[in-house]
């Protein structure tokens, strides 16, 4: 009996939180409106990188399942905040939504430290994830132009996120690695 192999999660997952991110930033520095935004956090930020995240529980990937299943979750709680604010069903002031993004800081916090232990590119990700969430947080509370500072560094990490997506999608279909995503910064004893 042959064993079926299984996709990765993960390609869904940094797919979804690459692009959503990316449209999000696009729209913090000015050049989209939030509709495209709202659309693909709901969707595909949201919904496809939730489903992401319980695949990777099948996979035994704690890192993976924790991580998509959260931003999948936070990317459909900030379009339901979006939506309770254009419906007036509850608006939440600059200051909600700041402490929102705070606890995904440090929320945030924790995953970098696991990612030191999986390669260079997954810390790099997270480490401009928890960089941009420290921006964001700032810019609700102290400067509200670190906003499209966060949206610029913030375009980083989607591209970041993508480049592990292409890396695991073009290394398996060309069975070598083209796309390198180095050591872990803290090797696993």
């Amino acid at each position: 009996m042959t064993e079926n192999k299984l996709a990765n999660p993960a390609v869904v997952g940094l797919a979804g939180f690459g692009l959503t991110t990316l449209l999000l930033q696009f729209h913090n520095i000015g050049l989209c409106g939030i509709g495209p935004v709202l659309a693909m956090g709901l969707i595909f930020g949201g919904l496809a990188q939730f489903i992401a995240g319980m695949l990777e529980q099948k996979t035994g990937n704690n890192f993976g399942f924790a991580a998509f299943t959260a931003y999948g979750s936070f990317w459909i709680g900030l379009g339901i905040i979006w939506l309770c604010n254009y419906f007036d069903i509850y608006k939440s002031t600059h200051s909600d939504v700041g402490y929102y993004l705070i606890a995904w800081t440090l929320f945030t916090f924790i995953l970098w430290l696991g990612s030191l232990y999986i390669h260079k590119a997954m810390a790099i990700t997270f480490s401009l994830l928890l960089l941009g969430f420290i921006l964001l947080d700032l810019g609700h509370f102290v400067d509200h132009s670190l906003n499209v500072v966060a949206g610029y560094e913030l375009i980083l990490c989607a591209l970041s996120a993508w480049y592990m997506m292409a890396g695991i999608i073009l290394n398996e279909l060309s069975g070598k690695e083209l796309l390198k995503m180095g050591t872990p910064f803290i090797a696993k004893k």
